[in-house]
């Protein structure tokens, strides 16, 4: 089984570097390992230094670099719909051009670079998987979209796609309107079905885990609470912090503020995201690119170290047994009471965290309970269900 890895932090903190030092690293260990860019604003090829491609470019010995590219993910995997969207675009007048752009949803583009992760694993063609991501707002959106897709596909498209064969001939013959047919619901099948494996290798905590990349800065910190924080919510596990760019003691009246800034905030870093193991990369005197910066950025991160293993294994959440009661516990760090909103629809609790949702569906053991109430301790949130005979009884009253 392939080990995955993504790093992520806010835009400039030099989470590139950091990938392409693990990646070089990794490789040296005799790991075959891909480090793929699934970022719109490619810095990969300049951190190895080489150019790169839509596909895998080997970059040394064991070592691949790949850049996805817009127009080649998009045709792969959302060619057959984008035809369709595009043909009634030019159906209400627009020109081939303009509805060929027109038919790209907002994000697709990205979304469809993540999917070449699962592509990898697969294939099964690379020991280890590391992936270079967009900036914590654009990773956090696009890993969120398999559980809303999932629940789409569940719910709404089957009805949808019941209208559809009753009403097609009817509106076609009508309006001339173009119509989907049974080839445009496959390839939606088929793009909601990778999404959703997907997610299930990015949500494993035995083959994946997020690293958050951050400089010791109030509002890269801020970010990188909030991520660490959103992840936990989705179930994506975090196994690593790295703070880059750490000056030195020795590195002279010049970065002495700025230095004595960040020892400020280096021991809140530390509170924060306890138990996460944190890691410090130094501020260098030259820019890390080539081989040689980049295997002295990995010395200085992981030393002896083996970069690719888990560093941390923690469960995002958790169901027990307690006075009665099944308790399902939730880490929420860095989350306040009044932040956190609970709703139940049936078998599924939704969880909402300031702007970003999850629809949690709940264990079997638990659909048929009712909810008998929730708190919020130390950044985690805890929900009550009622255990025991008196249970079934009261479950039609939730």
């Amino acid at each position: 089984m392939a080990r995955i890895i993504v790093y992520t932090g806010k835009g400039g903190v030099g989470k590139t570097s950091i990938a392409a030092a693990t990646g070089l690293l990794a490789a040296h260990r005799g790991y075959r390992t891909i480090v793929l860019s699934t970022d719109a604003a490619h810095s990969l090829a300049d951190s190895f230094d080489m150019p790169l491609g839509p596909e895998p470019v080997r970059v040394a010995d064991n070592l691949w670099g790949q850049e996805s590219e817009v127009s080649h993910n998009i045709e792969k995997y959302w060619g057959t719909i984008q035809a369709y969207v595009s043909s009634v675009f030019q159906w209400r007048g627009l020109n081939e051009v303009m509805a060929q752009e027109m038919s790209v949803l907002p994000g697709m583009d990205e979304l469809a670079s993540l999917l070449w992760i699962a592509e990898h694993y697969d294939e099964g063609e690379f020991d280890v998987i590391i992936v270079d991501a967009a900036p914590t707002g654009e990773t956090l959106r696009l890993l969120s979209l398999p559980e809303a897709g999932k629940w789409w596909i569940e719910k709404i498209y089957p009805i949808q796609r019941r209208i559809a064969q009753v009403t097609s001939p009817i509106v076609g013959r009508v309006i001339g309107m173009p119509m989907p047919g049974d080839a445009v619901y496959h390839a939606g099948e088929e793009l909601f079905a990778r999404l959703g494996h997907m997610h299930d290798l990015l949500a494993n905590p035995d083959l994946t885990s997020i690293r958050l990349v951050l400089n010791l800065e109030k509002m890269v910190i801020k970010e990188a609470q909030r991520a660490f924080t959103y992840f936990h919510l989705y179930g994506y596990p975090t196994d690593l912090v790295i703070c880059n760019r750490v000056v030195p003691e020795d590195a002279g009246p010049y970065f002495e503020a700025w230095r004595q800034t960040q020892a400020r905030y280096w021991p809140e870093v530390q509170a924060d995201f306890d138990p996460v193991p944190i890691r410090q990369a130094p501020f260098f005197e030259h820019e890390v690119t080539g081989d040689a910066m980049l295997e002295t950025l990995g010395a200085a991160v992981f030393g002896d170290d083996d970069p690719t293993q888990f560093f941390y294994k923690g469960r995002p959440y958790r169901i027990h047994r307690e006075d009665g009661t099944y308790v399902l516990a939730l880490d929420l760090p860095f989350a306040t009471r009044d932040e956190v909103h609970l709703h139940r629809n049936g078998d599924e609790l939704v969880v909402q965290v300031g702007w970003w949702r999850r629809n949690l569906i709940l264990p079997r053991v638990l659909v048929d309970l009712p909810t008998k109430g929730a708190g919020m301790e130390d950044h985690v949130l805890t929900v009550r269900f009622a255990a025991g005979p008196q249970a079934k009884a009261g479950a039609t009253k939730r």
